[in-house]
């Protein structure tokens, strides 16, 4: 750690917090009435310090700062604004939007969650992770997928503690999963523009402290976290974490201080004018060009490793961590997570896109990280539309070499294949809508992704046609086939091994109800079986489909290598794939037909 933070230690609390530019911060300590007491903090260099006697354990706090407020030459001081410590491990309330963050001089001590002082914990022994090369992650939201869960408790859904749920493991366990990958638990705030329409943020992507995890999914807080990766582990299922790096919840220059902004604003990028750069789309980008801001990143991922156990994480809009201000593949903030013997064997996943100057950056990251690959999301959409030949298909199946080169048993495939994400349509919904519907995300449907590469089957939306019906599953079907055989490690979003549905809606991070959240009650349960066949023949194939081996032919048909004219014949619609680990040995056979829209995948002797 960095020492900054609230630290119990040799029978006395210490408080430190970065705020170079201050001319006074305070200490501000809360009683169980909600009385505040300031105390003034000492300046040591760009830090501030205060020893209080005694172990402060569960005690409530937060930091008020003094100095300049000239926002526009990136001066944010009022101290009228309770700030909460940007190294907060635990908050006693979850953030809710409200006017007072933006307004000068406007105290909002009542409205700030409050820090709590963590008691000491002894740190877990390093292990493994769980997830191998080639293994399933499932992309989970963690409220909206046990919202509805009909087994888990109604006081247990929607929290980390859920994920624990007999009923959940089993159902994890059925599908053979590597590795959950929760989208973000750390406490997050509502955009601006979310409760004038009666809406709230139901995905998190918004956070303000980076440690602290929010009290409405994890009301147990760390503690809570730890029995739920520790449990997981006991059945063979890692812990991704996705977090959030890129920018916070304090947003552009008409948005709230609530923490870094009114302490540190040089942790956010900015252009030669001093506006903020906002490379994220969210109305500021963290700027890793700075230590501080690189400091507290890896202080955050050591937190979830050493006191929470997880297996790894996944970076949103990655690049920004190696902006300074433009992407570089050599970025500091690599090797220090290499080097640090803490971080330096966890899974590593980067979403390799934000939307600043040559934001797109797929194949860029360093040989340890894996990286989402939203070209086999498409290429294998546009393949069963019919809008792509099998020569891109085979591009995908093979591991995206013309992106990440070449794999082997030595170098694994570093892409992780999807074919739905939490951002963008459903599985279902991607051959149920050939547009997105987000008219109840109150943007006038503006929002969202405009080209999903989706098909409708003649009706769009829900049909009572069983032809139709019949169709949709084929196609469904067919596309998990083909993600279960490919190369590299695979994703699969939550319910979407069963059929779920966003009624249309690709961008339904604002719809915490029942657009978000899954229906365990309308599951297909021939799709799940289907996927939970395709995964226990993944799961005895794993290490042929980590990477390609050499023992891999393509075929036009049975014992006809694919000719030049084959590969580029537009009209082709059919593939056949085998793949062995040597001559002569059992081989994985593949046969992808579009034109009869289906997939065989088996195990065949030589």
């Amino acid at each position: 750690m960095t020492g900054l933070g609230a630290q119990v230690q040799g029978g006395a609390t210490r408080f430190a917090v970065r705020a170079p530019r201050a001319e006074q911060v305070w200490l501000c300590l809360f009683d169980d009435t909600g009385a505040e007491t300031r105390r003034a903090m000492h300046r040591d260099g760009d830090v501030w310090t205060l020893g209080c006697p005694g172990d402060l354990s569960g005690a409530l706090y937060g930091y008020r700062a003094n100095g300049t407020w000239a926002p526009e030459d990136g001066l944010w001081f009022d101290p009228a604004k309770l700030l909460v410590d940007p190294y907060a491990l635990e908050l006693d309330g979850r953030f809710v939007q409200d006017p007072a963050f933006a307004r000068f001089g406007e105290d909002t001590a009542h409205l700030v969650p409050r820090a709590r002082v963590a008691a000491p914990r002894d740190t877990l022994a390093a292990a493994p992770p769980v997830l191998r090369p080639g293994g399933l992650v499932y992309e989970v939201n963690v409220r909206g997928f046990t919202m509805c869960h009909p087994e888990v408790p109604e006081a247990l859904r929607g929290t980390v503690g859920a994920l624990a749920h007999p009923a959940v493991l089993a159902h994890l366990r059925k599908l053979g999963v590597g590795a959950v990958e929760l989208m973000p638990i750390v406490a997050w705030i509502d955009e601006r523009h979310l409760p004038p329409l009666g809406l709230v943020n139901a995905w998190g992507y918004n956070p303000v402290a980076m440690m602290a995890l929010d009290p409405g999914l994890c009301p147990g807080g760390v503690a809570e976290l730890r029995a739920t990766v520790a449990t997981l582990r006991e059945h063979g299922i890692g812990v991704v974490l996705d977090l959030v790096f890129n920018h916070s919840g304090e947003s552009d220059r008409e948005g709230g201080v609530l923490s870094l902004r009114g302490l540190d604003n040089a942790a956010y990028a900015h252009a030669g004018d001093g506006s903020l750069i906002n490379d994220t789309g969210c109305g500021n980008t963290l700027d890793f060009a700075n230590p501080a801001v690189r400091a507290l990143t890896r202080a955050a991922l050591r937190h979830f490793v050493e006191n929470a156990g997880v297996d790894g994480f996944r970076f949103d809009l990655a690049p920004v961590l190696a902006r300074g201000p433009g992407f570089a593949p050599d970025a500091i903030i690599f090797a220090e997570i290499a080097d640090d013997p803490v971080l330096a064997d966890r899974i590593l996943i980067a979403e390799p896109w934000d939307i600043g100057p040559g934001g797109y950056q797929l194949g860029q990251f360093p040989e340890n990280w894996l990286e989402w690959n939203d070209r086999f999301r498409d290429d294998v959409r546009r393949f069963w539309k019919g809008e792509a030949g099998v020569g891109v298909l085979a591009k995908r199946l093979a591991g995206s070499s013309d992106v990440f080169g070449e794999s082997s048993p030595q170098r694994p495939c570093r892409s992780v294949n999807f074919l739905a994400a939490h951002d963008g349509f459903t599985l279902a919904d991607t051959v149920t809508y050939a547009q997105r519907h987000n008219e109840a995300n109150g943007e006038d449907n503006r929002d969202g992704h405009g080209e999903n590469h989706s098909w409708n089957h003649g009706t769009e939306g829900p049909s009572t046609d069983p032809a139709i019906e019949v169709a949709r599953r084929r196609d469904l079907k067919a596309m998990l086939a083909t993600l279960f055989a490919s190369t590299g490690t695979i994703m699969l979003t939550a319910g979407d091994e069963f059929g779920r549905s966003q009624r249309g809606n690709n961008n339904a991070y604002c719809q915490d109800n029942p657009i978000g959240w899954i229906d365990w009650s309308s599951r297909d349960l021939e799709l799940e079986e289907h996927v939970a066949r395709l995964s226990a023949l993944r799961r005895e194939a794993q290490d042929l489909l980590a990477a390609l081996p050499q023992e891999t032919l393509w075929l036009a048909g049975p014992d006809q290598p694919m000719t030049v004219e084959d590969w580029e014949d537009p009209a082709r619609a059919a593939l056949r794939l085998v793949r062995a680990q040597a001559p002569g040995a059992r081989a994985l056979h593949l046969i992808l037909d579009r034109d009869a829209r289906e997939v065989s995948f088996a195990w065949k002797d030589a």
